[in-house]
């Protein structure tokens, strides 16, 4: 006598109620969850040991009773688990065990019940191996058909030896009725359940046979479709022996072919295809995959290259007239350039050397010499792999396509915002209908030679699923190390991809695959000052508005007060986008009114300045608030890095009268900015006496500590110093400086550690009329980087604990509330 493996099981689990599917034990089962009491039970089980027990409902009830499922049903561990775009969720289940629900429970969408496992008992005896015997027969006479099962089950059937795990596994495989399947796993007699998974299977055999037969009689008479297929085989054979075959499309093809001037190994690739295409006949419907084939191996321009431009200061030139600032990104472009110039110089000179000594001297070794110079003059220079990341605004795909001008190569963009298919980098594999190759090969075909720009967009907002991760993809196209033999799955032919230059675009690297961030150089775009936004309009923005919108410089004046004042309080952003459509918004205005003059003799200057701007655009969106905001005691002023720049954050302290010692967090804080508030308190009640705080005030006072705007999630640790200030304020109850904003992440002995985006964050500050900057000691090396009128409009104060913070945001003095 055997049963199954001894395990033991919670008393209680979360339910599935499964409709039309019945999961036996000892099987896998895929099953898709999509109502919301089957989704929190799945979430219940996955924060807790996966188990789930799995019952059939016998209403179609979308929200069941529990006096709607059966009592018998399955506990089973989820082995794997996958959401989907729709918002339900794809799972893997593997029975364990049968079990019998006691009591079912629902409260509101969570189902649970009470069960007892009652494990199948196996008793082996002639009469069940005469069953097992039964069933291997009748698979084996249902694979022997010419559409008969699966041939996964004769493997399946042959390597299993417990009969309980037979009957399972095939009742799972055969078409049965739920209720059918049911009560084969309600049934507790092993020998009763294999005479039923016996009768199903011999009723499939009998089908099978009856659709084998009726196969065999249609097969036996010649289709119009064949009838057709030879008799133009026929006439092809009379017109050839007559010599009236017209030139035929083979021929049209076969001389692209020596026209691409493909490379060897993609030409003895397409000369195959070609002999296939022509043993067939055009009404097969593989004949025109296999031409569609043969057009995108010609389309892609294998020999094909545009000759760079190799003059550093020309390339400078061209760069700095379509954008301002931006010194890191044009050297890095210059470096690539001059190292690029002088590599292929060395290489001329290197085959130039090697020529020579082939000419002078005929032995093995000057031979050999000579060839290696060959080889060295063709070398290739492997392109820079940059990544351009900032807030959206600031120039980067704009700028990739002034790379591709100042190196004369041509451009071509790729958009990865929400790509989640590995197909769409590597392509389709040709045994799918309407396959096609990846984007890389699309974008090669679009620029027409092998070195291009490439820039691609958006590569922070790849998402996998479940048809791969296209990230993962990206890895061969990217690693210098590999791209040389990029191979695309529809043309299945190496391509080079290593004189490309590639260019990628991101908001932000946390969301970038680490493999992918390693193989690529990051430069950051920060935000621009107030003072660079006005040169780019003045240079760049104002000009193209104008001729967008049908004006001459002869007919509109705007005047940088105008410029100035959009910037301050109409557009608070990193970048230059929303200044540019606020610029073209005023000018919509002034086209509307120049548009009505009777003649142009009567059109009138249009002048625009700071005063008049509220003409155009209504009143100003944004005000100056820090200081009605940090007016009170308990409101300290930070400053966050986002994806789309720096924001100032005000951050509010309150004093509740309890005496629990409770810490209220509201703002919907992320765990890294909790802990940060929590280290602060600790950290303050612990040097109370020190920083002139009466400890008897925590005592008896709970703390509130709120972040405003809290529909917006926040989180990361650069925070911990204004929560710092903000609780010292509100203890001491002294306003803090509205002149000083501060970040800096705090440690539970008050030191202040360093942070990231220092230069989104000063430019946010400065933005708002911050005159102090209180920032990490450890972090002044990055203000090198700020702007010249961001250092001189600011003080910047480096601090290396929160006692050298507070002694600026809370002088001894200051006016109290």
């Amino acid at each position: 006598m055997a049963s199954e493996p001894e395990r033991t099981y919670p008393s209680e689990l979360p339910v599935v109620a499964l409709r039309e599917t019945v999961v036996f034990p000892l099987t896998l089962q895929p099953l898709a969850i999509n109502r919301a009491m089957s989704i929190d039970s799945v979430n219940r089980a996955l924060s807790g040991d996966r188990l789930l027990f799995l019952t059939l409902q016998t209403t179609e009830k979308d929200e069941p009773e529990p006096g709607d499922l059966r009592p018998i049903g399955t506990i089973a561990a989820i082995r794997q688990m996958a959401k989907v775009p729709t918002g339900g969720i794809h799972i893997i289940v593997e029975g364990l065990t049968r079990a019998k629900s006691e009591q079912v429970t629902k409260t509101g969408e969570s189902v649970r019940a009470r069960v007892v496992p009652v494990p199948d008992v196996v008793v082996r005896s002639l009469e069940v191996d005469a069953h097992v015997r039964r069933l291997q027969e009748l698979i084996d006479r249902g694979l022997s058909l010419a559409s008969g099962l699966s041939q996964e089950l004769r493997g399946l059937v042959s390597g299993i030896d417990d009969p309980l795990r037979l009957t399972y596994l095939l009742s799972s495989r055969l078409d049965m009725k739920a209720d059918e399947k049911q009560h084969i796993l309600e049934e507790d007699d092993l020998t009763r359940k294999l005479e039923v998974v016996s009768t199903v299977l011999s009723r499939e055999i009998a089908l099978l046979e009856m659709k084998h037969k009726i196969e065999s009689a249609a097969q036996q008479e010649m289709t119009d479709a064949q009838r057709q297929y030879y008799l133009r085989q026929q006439l092809k054979a009379i017109q050839d022996e007559l010599g009236e075959g017209e030139k035929t499309e083979i021929q049209e093809v076969r001389a692209r072919v020596v026209a691409a001037n493909l490379p060897e190994s993609v030409a003895t690739v397409t000369q195959r295809e070609i002999d296939r295409l022509e043993r067939m006949t055009p009404a097969s419907p593989e004949y025109q995959m296999i031409r569609t084939y043969i057009d995108w191996v010609l389309d892609v321009p294998w020999s094909t290259t545009t000759e760079d431009r190799l003059d550093p200061g020309a390339a400078r030139e061209v760069l700095d007239a379509d954008h301002y600032d931006l010194d890191k990104v044009k050297e890095r472009i210059v470096e690539y350039l001059a190292v690029q110039k002088l590599k292929t110089q060395s290489l001329s000179r290197q085959g130039a050397a090697s020529a020579t000594a082939g000419e002078a001297a005929a032995s093995p070794t000057a031979g050999q010499s000579a060839g290696g110079a060959t080889a060295g003059s063709t070398a290739r220079i492997r392109g820079p792999i940059l990544c351009f990341v900032g807030p959206p605004g600031v120039g980067k795909t704009s700028l990739g396509q002034s790379i591709a001008r100042a190196m004369n190569r041509k451009f071509v963009r790729i958009s990865l915002g929400g790509v989640r298919d590995e197909a769409e980098i590597r392509g389709h594999r040709r045994t799918y209908i309407g396959a096609i190759p990846g984007r890389i090969v699309q974008a090669l075909k679009q620029a027409g030679a092998m070195n291009p720009v490439f820039m691609l967009d958006e590569i922070d907002k790849i998402s996998a699923g479940f048809q791969g991760d296209p990230a993962a993809a990206l890895l061969e196209v990217l690693d210098p190390a590999q791209n040389h033999s990029f191979r695309d799955h529809y043309l299945e032919i190496n391509i080079d991809l290593s004189r490309v230059l590639f260019i990628a675009t991101a908001n932000q690297l946390g969301t970038v695959h680490p493999a992918l961030l390693d193989r690529m150089e990051i430069i950051s775009l920060a935000g621009y000052s107030e003072e660079e936004k006005l040169h780019i309009a003045r240079r760049y923005l104002l000009g193209r508005q104008i001729e967008e919108h049908g004006l001459t410089p002869e007919v509109v004046v705007f005047e940088d007060g105008a410029i100035r004042r959009i910037i301050t309080d109409y557009t608070r952003e990193a970048g230059v986008r929303n200044l540019e459509r606020q610029i073209g918004a005023v000018l919509r205005k002034v086209a509307a009114r120049v548009a009505r003059e009777a003649a142009p003799a009567e059109q009138h200057l249009q002048v625009i300045t700071a005063a008049n701007i509220p003409d155009y655009l209504g009143p100003p969106r944004f005000h100056d608030e820090v200081s009605f905001r940090v007016s009170r005691p308990g409101v300290a002023t930070g400053v966050a890095w986002t994806e789309t720049g720096g924001e100032v954050l005000f951050i509010e302290a309150r004093l509740l009268p309890s005496g629990h010692h409770n810490l209220i967090l509201t703002g919907q804080l992320g765990n890294v900015m909790q802990e940060s508030a929590r280290a602060a308190v600790s950290h303050i009640r612990a040097e109370a006496q020190a920083l002139g705080i009466s400890p008897e005030k925590f005592d008896s006072h709970d703390l509130h500590i709120h972040v405003p705007a809290g529909a917006i999630p926040k989180d990361g640790p650069s925070a911990g110093v204004t929560m710092a200030t903000a609780i010292v304020s509100a203890l001491k109850d002294q306003v803090v400086r509205e002149d000083v904003a501060m970040t800096g992440e705090i440690t539970l002995s008050g030191l202040v550690l360093p942070v990231g985006g220092i230069r989104e964050k000063a430019l946010a500050a400065r933005r708002h009329g911050i005159k102090e900057f209180i920032l990490p000691a450890r972090n002044e090396p990055d203000l090198a980087e700020l702007p010249a009128e961001v250092k001189d409009g600011m003080r910047f104060i480096p601090v290396r604990t929160l006692e050298e913070a507070l002694k600026v945001a809370l002088p001894d003095g200051a006016t109290t509330a």
